[in-house]
This record gives C-alpha cells, structure tokens and sequence, in this order.
C-alpha cells in the first residue's frame, strides 16, 4: 500500500492506503479524528466539510491522491474546548446547536467564508452555508452566530 505525507492541523501525518481512499476515511479511521462527519457520503450535506489549502471541501469524495502537499484543517483543528475558535463560542453563545451532527461542517464553511471576507451580509453568509444541510431547524440561529463570530473578531482584530 502506497504511503502519502499528509499536513492536517498544522501537523506533518504519514498515512498508508490506496490514492483513492477518500479523506474522510484517512481522517476518521487513520488518524482519530472523528469530529468531521459521515452524513451522505455522495457530497451533497456538507457534515464531512474541512479546509483544503483555505478552501471549503466535502471530504467524503475527496481522493486522497489529490492531497498531497495540501494543508488540512479538520474542527479538531479549529479550536479547543479550553479556548474555543471565536466561531465555536459563538456558536455556544446563540445556542446554534440542536443535535449538532452538522455543525462541525459549517464551522468549517463559516471560518472559510470570514477568512475571505471578515465583514460577510447575512446574505453572504447564507451562501456561504448553501452547502450545508441542518435538518433540525437552527438556521436563524446559526446565521446569527456567524454574523457574532464575524463582529467579535473585527474587534479582535484576527482570527481568534
């Protein structure tokens, strides 16, 4: 089995298995991480989300032939349940969260839309989020914890 060096959270990983094995099987059953979700595994809900080299991807479909040399941000990644992403804590602090199941995914798509752009319309944001699905109806709340998260860190004046 060919062996592929990986950079996930920051940290250099050397995986062994097939160049099609898709990234979320390499995340969840190689390396432990099981904060990024299996929901349809056909690419369409967005509960497998991470970024690729700053970018949103579903990695249920993506190869992982694809990704070398590319860097890999899981939730894992994100923040920490001691000091939680700015994004996490807004999150927590709307309430956005029913069963959760999704949200490690739009955490990922909302830190990749305010990487791009720290000032997002709720509009944008919507969009941003347009390939996530919540099936549990937290949609207002959710749009309002990203559009918090956007403001606190403006003020912050970065990331965190």
């Amino acid at each position: 089995m060919p062996t592929v060096d990986l950079i996930v959270n920051g940290r250099e990983v050397n995986v062994s298995a097939d160049a099609d094995t898709p990234l979320l099987d390499i995340l969840r059953n190689h390396l432990g991480l099981f904060g990024t979700k299996f929901g349809c595994g056909l690419e369409q809900c967005g509960c497998c989300m991470v970024l690729v080299d700053g970018r949103p991807e579903k990695s249920c479909g993506k190869p992982l032939s694809t990704l070398v040399g590319k860097q890999i941000l899981t939730i894992e990644g994100l923040g920490t349940p001691e000091r939680p992403h700015r994004l996490q804590q807004a999150f927590l602090d709307e309430q956005a969260g029913q069963c959760g199941y999704c949200l490690s995914g739009i955490l990922i798509s909302a830190k990749a839309l305010l990487d791009r752009n720290p000032a997002p319309s709720r509009r944008e944001i919507a969009e941003a989020l347009d390939d996530n699905i919540c099936r549990c109806g937290s949609h207002n709340r959710i749009l309002r914890a990203v559009a918090r998260a956007a403001e606190h860190m403006r003020e912050e004046g970065g990331a965190r």
